[in-house]
């Protein structure tokens, strides 16, 4: 999941979001990009397509946040 962060406002948010969901979350890397005055936050998820769809678009919603998700074919060991 590759999230652009443009307004801070949203960051408190964001965090609680990925938060609520860590037990999914594989690892978490966030770049600050001085030069654009943005965030670019790189997020390794191992959940069912339902829980990460879901979470794509909680954070979709906020504001002056993009994010968009990527899946492998990988299958689950359930």
């Amino acid at each position: 999941m590759g999230i652009v962060v443009e307004n801070t406002d949203s960051v408190e948010r964001l965090n609680t979001l990925l938060h609520e969901y860590g037990s999914y979350i594989i690892g978490r890397m966030g770049i600050p990009y001085r030069a654009r005055n943005i965030n670019i936050v790189s997020i390794a998820i191992d959940a069912p397509q339902d829980v990460i769809s879901a979470l794509s678009g909680k954070i979709g919603n906020l504001d002056g946040i993009s994010v968009k998700t990527a899946y492998s074919n990988v299958q689950s060991d359930e």
